[in-house]
């Protein structure tokens, strides 16, 4: 067979080959978007959250988690490689998602200040209030977090306080917020969508859209001006409106601890 001749015979198998690869890529890009499949993952999901709230992340198995979901532990394998990976999944939709929905409000041109922490506000505590027992659990797992899932949980913390820090900032300088201090701020708000987590059971679309839009309004009222248009300017009038709203303060604690 001479070298021309070869290479005949080897290209239609090459080409054969290529068309396998790609129907199997487009075979597996189909098993990754079946809805059977995305209805299993979210059972897996919610059956691996019951069990480390209950049993903790380091005392389940996967196979406790086959049981859990009625598939047999091979069966298991082709949706989720190991704990750590469904506990990345969890990491991931509790904190980093937030964090990127938040920086997404942010960037709004559309919005000044104040619309934007409404809309932060409503999204957080939307979030928080249908799946409260994912943020529980990461909360209590706290200690037993994988250090690569440690590492991305606290840097997305970071940049949902980062992203709430920054609106009331801008609020702050646009006269729309008093002249408090944002990190203290941007916790409470933060500590206060939060709680929602502890204390509502979600199942209800319509109760979770009536408590986030309350606690969202809640939050904006307790940094608002009262009436925006008499906010100060920025400049010494801002400056001496500060001044003066700590020396209220230190008045109040003054008269607590020195009562009549």
């Amino acid at each position: 067979m001479t070298s021309e001749e070869a290479a005949k015979e080897r290209r239609p198998r090459g080409r054969g080959k290529s068309r396998s690869t790609e129907q199997a890529a487009t075979e597996s890009a189909g098993i990754r978007s079946n809805p059977r499949r995305e209805l299993v993952e979210k059972q897996i999901i919610e059956q691996a959250t019951r069990l480390f709230a209950e049993r903790g992340f380091a005392s389940t198995t996967l196979q406790d988690i086959a049981d859990a979901t009625g598939l047999t532990r091979p069966a298991l394998y082709h949706y989720v490689a190991n704990k750590d990976e469904l506990l990345s999944r969890l990491v991931s939709e509790s904190t980093e998602t937030p964090a990127a929905l938040l920086h997404t409000i942010n960037e709004r041109t559309d919005l000044g200040p104040t619309e934007k922490l409404r809309e932060m506000a409503t999204a957080i505590a939307l979030h928080q209030a249908q799946a409260p027992d994912r943020f529980r659990l990461i909360i209590r797992s706290e200690a037993e977090l994988p250090e690569d899932i440690s590492r991305n949980y606290e840097q997305s913390r970071r940049h949902v306080l980062k992203e709430f820090i920054r609106v009331v900032e801008d609020g702050i300088r646009t006269g729309e917020m008093r002249p408090v201090d944002p990190r203290t701020a941007a916790l409470a708000v933060i500590g206060m969508l939060n709680w929602i987590a502890w204390w509502h059971q979600p199942g209800n679309a319509d109760d979770d859209r009536v408590i986030a839009t309350q606690l969202a309004d809640m939050a904006v009222r307790s940094l608002v001006h009262q009436d925006p248009q008499s906010a100060p300017p920025e400049g010494p009038a801002r400056a001496i409106a500060m001044i003066r709203q700590d020396l209220n303060y230190l008045e109040r604690l003054l008269d607590e601890s020195h009562p009549d």
